[in-house]
């Protein structure tokens, strides 16, 4: 088997039991420490701000980034307007979907997707994708955290620019797995770190912090075998002073453990020497 019995850690959330299974396929042990859950922003009258807007006919274009967000401002709005008055409004304007998540998500309310985001569905394929569009009164729905490159890239041609934020992230109610992972890092019982988006990390580091563990993860992650499932997630592994040894070819969560399994013995084995 591929990964041939190393230590894998993940840190995903929502997937944790599937990516589980898929690391057992490879031949892994798994430890997945989930780290992250999509808290609904209470008392939001942005959204309802943003749904009055849009129906007096004031946006061009919706932008839309994350299926979870796109169903959880659905609900947010039906809670205070008649439930299809969300769906008729956006069949009226440009709609941009931000990889397959989005789409599925509006393909539900029965809303036609004008542009869908092309792969690895990051801020810059969103911008190159929407560039010679003519709309400049937009409105994009945000995920956990803001995206300034996506904004100010708008911005920058002139768009008139509304986010819409509907939920944050937050750490887990149960911070034990966690807890247990910086552990394993620290004291050298992984072999592969498997991230599969950028909150993972902020996350897992915040954690550290609690315990003044921050530099002691940071070491013991660039002894074992990094798998990002794409460019955002590698860009904040970059930020943390840390490098991708394995991007797939498609940001899928299944390619990512298939073909970390495929070369993480190798990595790790020069990792090691390296590191000696």
């Amino acid at each position: 088997m591929a990964f041939d019995g190393l230590r894998v850690l993940s840190f995903e959330s929502r997937r944790a039991i599937e990516i589980a299974e898929l690391i057992r396929r490879q031949g892994g042990e798994p430890f997945v420490a989930p780290s992250m859950r999509e808290a609904p922003i209470e008392n939001n009258p942005d959204a309802f701000a943003f749904a009055e807007l849009l129906f007096r006919g004031e946006f061009d274009m919706m932008i839309f980034l994350t299926g979870v967000g796109t169903r959880a401002l659905d609900k947010i709005l039906a809670s205070h307007y008649p439930p299809e008055t969300f769906a008729e409004a956006l069949r009226e304007i440009t709609i941009v979907a931000r990889g397959p998540k989005p789409v599925a998500a509006l393909r539900e309310m029965q809303v036609p997707v004008t542009i869908a985001v092309p792969e690895p569905n990051t801020w810059r394929e969103l911008l190159a994708a929407t560039a010679n569009r003519p709309e400049r009164r937009i409105a994009v729905q945000e995920y956990g955290k803001s995206n300034p490159e996506l904004l100010d890239g708008l911005r920058a041609r002139g768009a008139e620019v509304t986010p819409v934020r509907v939920y944050k992230w937050d750490l887990p109610e149960d911070t034990r797995p966690l807890r247990e992972a910086v552990r394993r890092i620290v004291e050298g019982r992984a072999d592969v770190a498997i991230f599969t988006t950028s909150i993972q990390l902020t996350h897992l580091f915040r954690i550290a912090a609690g315990a003044s563990l921050e530099d002691a993860v940071l070491n013991g992650l660039r002894r074992v075998v990094i798998g990002s499932i794409g460019p955002t997630t590698s860009e904040a592994l970059e930020e943390f002073g840390l490098t991708a040894d394995i991007v797939p070819t498609h940001p899928k969560m299944g390619l990512l453990v298939k073909e970390t399994a495929e070369q993480a013995a190798a990595i790790l084995e020069r990792k090691r020497a390296s590191h000696a």
